[in-house]
């Protein structure tokens, strides 16, 4: 038979006994909790402290189960995550200290550079943001003139590269990305200046040195393209294909035939069939009045592709340098036939951009 209690709860000696007991058991859960949560934060901070970083990050991993509010405990624990490169877990923790109301510097800072080094451009330009709130002091332009860059925002870039120089001038990459911005841009002279400045800051990049001199050749100034691709190349850029490449015609384009076409014919014997290359050595001599050469390297190239009829038309006007007027003329005309856009370079002395 069941008891009915027809008193209030709170003069009932035993709802009252209850009520205190279910209250007691609340309390000591809540209070477990956090021990444990301290328990798991002290042993994470003291392997920590003996350097071993991955234990103490299943510690403070152990701590976060009973506590997911401690801003000192997310702290360590995002701390963990940068040391250990675990940057996805590292990001989401700062930004859950954030969202915890965690505006310190510190934090913005990492989030920082970790949508930086993400590239996630949006990011970027939130925190930068919120850490020149933070303190107005901290350097943040040169990470929003690189986002402006990576996008191609070449204006804004600069504006921020500008702003960034200020805040570092010994940045070396300060004045590059600005170069480039000129550079493709197509505004070589501006970005001279700028490349020289960089080269002047961090000596040790052999391929800024190499850019700026395909800079100078953009400008059809040999004489200094020649003198920056030698340049990088002496102070330990890698002598690849493409380097010596352009090398040899730097040499060619400086008036210098014999290095350049020495240069040059290198690295037909590991390319032979390499078109262009054929036909700047082709150039190179018929620039120097080396007609038989000329035709020989020409020749060439109609062994490898006997319907190139530049290459025809460039042996017709060869042979007529050389006096045999009539020859020339009808291998001129046999090009054209080929090709009826070469009629136009009649009274031209070459092909452009040959």
């Amino acid at each position: 038979m069941s008891i009915l209690f027809k008193t209030h709860p709170k003069k009932n000696p035993m709802m009252r006994a209850l009520v205190a007991g279910s209250f007691l058991l609340s309390a000591f859960a809540s209070y477990s909790q956090q021990d444990s949560a301290n328990y798991y934060l002290q042993k994470g901070l003291l392997e920590k402290q003996n350097g071993r970083r991955l234990e103490s990050l299943k510690q403070f991993e152990k701590s976060l189960k009973y506590d997911g509010s401690s801003r000192t405990l997310l702290n360590e624990l995002a701390s963990a995550y940068m040391d250990l490169r675990k940057y996805d877990q590292a990001i989401t923790t700062y930004k859950k200290l954030v969202e915890m109301g965690d505006a310190s510097t510190a934090v913005y800072k990492q989030l920082l550079q970790l949508s930086f080094n993400y590239k996630n451009y949006d990011d970027v330009l939130l925190y930068a943001q919120k850490l020149k709130q933070a303190d107005p002091s901290e350097k943040v332009s040169y990470y929003i003139g690189k986002m402006h860059y990576e996008k191609d925002n070449y204006g804004e870039a600069i504006e921020s590269l500008d702003a960034a120089a200020k805040e570092d001038p010994g940045n070396a990459e300060v004045p590059y990305m600005v170069a480039h911005c000129y550079a493709d841009m197509q505004n070589y002279k501006q970005a001279i200046p700028y490349f020289q400045k960089a080269i002047q800051l961090d000596a040790t990049k052999p391929y800024w040195i190499y850019e700026m001199g395909l800079i100078y050749y953009a400008m059809n100034d040999n004489k200094n393209s020649l003198k920056y691709i030698k340049e990088a190349g002496d102070k330990g850029l890698n002598k690849d294909n493409d380097y010596m490449e352009n090398l040899g015609i730097a040499y060619i384009n400086a008036g210098e035939l014999d290095n350049g076409v020495a240069i040059l014919k290198d690295i037909l014997k590991r390319k032979p069939s390499d078109i262009n290359i054929l036909n700047m050595v082709a150039e190179g001599y018929y620039d120097k009045a080396k007609y038989d050469d000329a035709i020989y390297y020409w020749d060439k190239i109609l062994n490898y592709d006997k319907q190139n009829a530049s290459a025809l038309y460039m042996i017709g006007l060869s042979f007529q340098k050389k006096g045999e007027k009539e020859k020339g003329q009808l291998l001129c005309d046999k090009a054209i036939q080929m090709d009826p856009s070469l009629s136009s370079l009649k009274t031209e002395k070459k092909l452009p951009g040959m």
